[in-house]
């Protein structure tokens, strides 16, 4: 023999021993949701609420219609602040033209339009950070 000596019964489980048990009752269509979900990933009921429930155990529970709703609010407002500008552009477009475009004009609108893209990319990081924590 390799000098181990022999083991008896079954590998002790990685983890642990699972002991405890939660009992959850389910809607026909979630119930429905979960047989799905079991046929597609090929996992047991159990495993697979244990995966999706433990893996996601430290992000935040959110309201995804009120979050989405919230969202399409700020994506319209930024929709209409980028028109605005389209519009101040094709303004100073006409005037540069004419010759009637002044230099404190283009300064004024370069400070902005530079505020503008460092708010867009702090939303965006915020969005990012918002997505990771909530798991969406």
């Amino acid at each position: 023999m390799n000098g181990r000596g022999r083991t008896k019964g079954r590998p002790q489980m990685p983890g642990g021993k699972k002991i405890k048990k939660i009992d959850a009752r389910f809607t026909e269509d979630e119930y429905k949701i979960i047989c799905e979900l079991e046929q597609t990933l090929g996992l047991t009921k159990t495993e697979l609420i244990r995966q999706r429930l433990l893996s996601n155990a430290g992000l935040l529970v959110v309201n995804a219609k009120e979050l989405i709703v919230l969202l399409d609010q700020v994506g319209a407002e930024m929709g209409r602040c980028g028109n605005n500008i389209n519009q101040l552009a094709k303004y100073a477009n006409i005037l540069k033209k004419r010759g009637m475009l002044s230099p404190v004009v283009i300064e004024r609108f370069t400070v902005l339009f530079e505020q503008y893209l460092k708010n867009q990319q702090a939303l965006d990081t915020s969005l990012r950070k918002i997505f990771r924590m909530t798991g969406l």
